[in-house]
């Protein structure tokens, strides 16, 4: 009986078409450290792909609570660009707010950020998995209590000898790494805009390895 009243007052259609709106909306979140000690450092990969997304649709990062935040149209789907400033450790804090804050399904949820198992410049994106010794991905994992989100791994390498991890990290790219960065930042550009428009996995078959 109430369905049909639902149904025959509007009321159904309007729910549908919220969740269909809720659906066309995306929180991107890069990980990264705020301060100018940390730009363009190893572990700031998230947010120089955002920054770089950014500079490419000529739009602009507003500081608000718990991070720098835009928003980007593209053909009917909202993307929401976060960069924390929670600090690394801390990044799932600000994802939880503006997840719950913008209310995106987590579905459509992607974080960005570095990942020591991989070579640089490698790109691998994952429905699932666990933190693998990132503190960023563990604070998300514990505060979103799931491990199942959406992360892109942009591959940093682990070119440091024994003990030099966190240097290595929170070092700058060095010359060879920088002369391939930027056409390695475009392709990370096209894999959120498929992971927005053509779904995770066809960016998964069209991305992972590239």
């Amino acid at each position: 009986m109430f369905k049909f009243l639902k149904k025959w007052l509007g009321f159904s259609n309007v729910i549908e078409q919220n969740e269909e709106d809720l659906m066309k909306k995306f929180l991107i979140v890069g990980l990264g450290n705020i301060g100018e000690k940390y730009n363009n450092t190893r572990h700031n990969i998230g947010f120089k792909v955002l920054d770089h997304l950014a500079e490419k649709e000529s739009i602009s990062f507003e500081t608000v609570k718990l991070g720098d935040l835009s928003k980007l149209k593209i053909k009917g789907r909202t993307l929401v660009l976060l960069k924390p400033s929670t600090y690394m450790n801390l990044s799932g804090k600000a994802v939880k707010y503006w997840l719950e804050k913008e209310k995106v399904p987590i579905e459509n949820l992607l974080i960005v950020t570095d990942d020591l198992n991989l070579p640089f410049g490698t790109i691998r994106l994952k429905t699932k998995g666990s933190d693998g010794g990132h503190n960023g991905l563990k604070d998300i994992q514990e505060k979103l209590q799931t491990t199942k989100y959406n992360r892109f791994r942009f591959g940093i390498s682990d070119a440091f000898s024994k003990g030099r991890q966190i240097d290595y990290v929170l070092g700058k790219w060095n010359d060879e790494e920088n002369v391939k960065l930027d056409e390695r930042l475009n392709t990370s550009i096209e894999l959120i805009k498929s992971f927005v428009l053509a779904g995770v996995n066809n960016t998964m078959n069209q991305f992972n390895g590239k």
